[in-house]
């Protein structure tokens, strides 16, 4: 996060994970929207309704929070203690394993391999288990390549959860860019599923994140956030509900743009003799593997002041032979930005 917020502005930002952003022109009634006063004590009612109603499941299974990572981190100090143990898919967001350190829990890492199409596997999550385990901790679609976690594989990995009394959280902030299946959430009460309307959307500015779980697991997150925020902004939650009344509209918008730019991505990384990638099922990213080289992190830097194009170094995600590769941002600036890669590849700029 420190290397995303402090590195310097990129001419080509492939870089980026959340759709373009909206105006507010892509936002209609906005003006009427907003208000500096309102009761959310507990989330704003019509956005919780509004959450509930969109992922069919029951307000009360609806807790709010300051984006998917603030969502993520509510999930980590309701339910952790000094001394858990928690499972992280590993390629991994950092985010994810750093929030989980906060309460003093332990990280374990279990692997989605490359050379398995980065897929869930239960065995894998079954080794890694402890007896301390008390939360597994997954992407789908998967950060940073784009592989959606298969039905069978989430159902397999939740009977391992509840049978030593753990839970499953699955953040699933990419899952709006596709026509997808309910959130895990709606499988079982040992998962917990947490997005928000960043990624998929377009609306960062928002911060508008949710988690959805069972009821007494969400009254349990609601207590988590009296102690951290206390409660969302009636700003940006009344915004949020009014972008949920076009969130179909908000949804079209952001598939066109990754219908244009993705064909564009998928074409360059097949093309090029030192890539190579588990192509993504959704989401805005890729994440190729440059063969040459042992860290793409040299290749980045140089990319960056040498040619104006960010890509994010593989090692940031555990796998330093990979780069994370956005798709998701100005149609424009795909061309050139892939441009500008072939060029470096071409000079050999690792």
């Amino acid at each position: 996060m420190q290397w995303a917020k402090g590195r310097p502005a990129a001419r080509y930002d492939l870089a980026i994970s959340n759709v373009l952003g909206c105006t507010i022109d892509d936002l209609p009634g906005a003006a009427e929207a907003l208000s500096l006063s309102g009761r959310n004590d507990n989330g704003y009612p019509p956005l919780l309704e509004a959450i509930a109603a969109r992922y069919g499941v029951q307000p009360s299974q609806v807790a709010t929070a300051q984006g998917a990572s603030g969502a993520n981190l509510l999930v980590y100090a309701a339910l952790l203690e000094p001394g858990d143990d928690v499972l992280v898919e590993r390629p991994g967001y950092d985010p994810l394993l750093g929030a989980a350190r906060l309460p003093g829990a332990s990280v374990v890492r279990f692997d989605r391999a490359f050379a398995e199409g980065y897929r869930l596997d239960p065995d894998a999550v079954r080794k890694a288990m402890t007896p301390r385990t008390k939360l597994i901790v997954l992407t789908s679609p998967h950060n940073p390549s784009g592989v959606l976690a298969d039905g069978s594989a989430l159902d397999a990995v939740g009977e391992l959860a509840a049978a030593q009394g753990a839970h499953v959280l699955v953040d699933e902030v990419y899952l709006d860019t596709i026509e997808a299946p309910p959130p895990a959430a709606c499988r079982s009460d040992v998962f917990i599923s947490t997005s928000s309307l960043t990624k998929s959307y377009g609306l960062a500015g928002l911060r508008c994140g949710w988690i959805l779980s069972s009821p007494a697991l969400a009254d349990r997150f609601r207590r988590a956030r009296d102690v951290v925020d206390g409660t969302g902004s009636i700003v940006a939650e009344r915004l949020a509900v009014l972008a949920f009344a076009h969130l179909d509209r908000l949804a079209a918008r952001a598939r066109a743009i990754l219908a244009e730019n993705a064909p564009k991505v998928q074409a360059f990384v097949r093309g090029r003799p030192e890539l190579d990638w588990v192509e993504p099922q959704a989401g805005t990213v890729g994440f190729p593997r440059l063969r040459p080289a042992a860290d793409t992190t040299r290749f980045a830097e140089r990319l960056l002041a040498e040619r104006g194009t960010a890509i994010v170094p593989g090692r940031f995600f555990d796998a330093p032979q990979h780069f994370r590769l956005g798709f998701s941002g100005v149609p424009d600036a795909i061309d050139p930005g892939l441009r500008e890669i072939a060029a470096a590849l071409d000079a050999r700029a690792w």
